[in-house]
């Protein structure tokens, strides 16, 4: 019979760690499907700091760095400046990107550095222990907020698209989803226009996925997708929010 699924050679042929039902497998698998398709698997090279993505350079089978806390965009500056024809990418976590690591990915953005960020948004600290990240939904608890998030205490949840989108450095900006067949079908797309446009030394690229968490969650696999359609879409909407075509139009 003819095969109707083959593995990307990107991925390689190990079991992931991550919890079951988180889908920073599917991610993985995408990034490195878009860069199999486009034949640059031998020109990739992705830094991963802290968080639970640390171990991504045991499944991605392209060149990966692992970096400190939140300094994944300055690694991969570094980089660009000493391989300019590579296809360079970060892959980072909330908590990383839009905490500690806050500065690095907004001067990287509004200096228009020519790498693309794929940034994962579960709405909590991961790895290290279910805290509460600056992208926790109001109400939601976390081992730091355990009676829900405060905005009154801690202000709103960082939507960092929107932010990234109104930097003139930054030239793709989208927000997709992995809870469904349809939404992972529509971020494949986005993370192979973010590739393709990064080709092409435009500017920054950055794709963010709503993801799951079901361990610090406290969720089933099934109900974790559920949460990610019921509350983390109505706050994060997803769509394109800025693309060279109409810089003008960001948010």
């Amino acid at each position: 019979m003819k095969p109707i699924f083959t593995i990307t050679e990107g991925m390689l042929p190990v079991s992931t760690s991550y919890c079951p039902g988180c889908t920073h497998g599917i991610s993985h698998r995408i990034v490195m499907e878009c860069l199999d398709e486009a034949g640059k698997l031998g020109e990739a090279i992705g830094v991963a700091p802290i968080g639970c993505s640390v171990v991504s350079h045991q499944f991605m089978n392209v060149d990966m760095l692992e970096s400190a806390h939140g300094r994944a965009p300055a690694v991969a500056t570094g980089i660009r400046r000493v391989h300019p024809d590579k296809v360079i990418f970060t892959y980072q976590g909330d908590g990383d990107l839009a905490s500690i690591g806050m500065s690095e990915i907004i001067h990287a953005a509004n200096r228009g550095e020519t790498f693309t960020t794929f940034f994962i948004n579960n709405a909590i600290y991961g790895m290290t222990g279910g805290q509460m990240a600056p992208t926790t939904l109001v109400g939601q608890k976390s081992t730091t907020s355990p009676d829900g998030r405060d905005p009154g205490a801690v202000g709103m949840p960082m939507r960092m698209s929107e932010l990234i989108a109104s930097l003139d450095g930054a030239v793709y900006v989208e927000r997709v989803a992995l809870d469904t067949p349809a939404h992972v079908r529509q971020a494949k797309k986005a993370v192979a226009a973010a590739l393709e446009i990064q080709e092409k030394r435009l500017g920054f690229t950055f794709v963010e996925f709503l993801s799951t968490c079901p361990t610090n969650w406290g969720l089933t696999p099934a109900n974790a997708l559920k949460f990610v359609e019921e509350k983390l879409i109505p706050y994060y909407p997803l769509g394109v929010f800025k693309t060279p075509e109409r810089k003008e139009e960001a948010v």
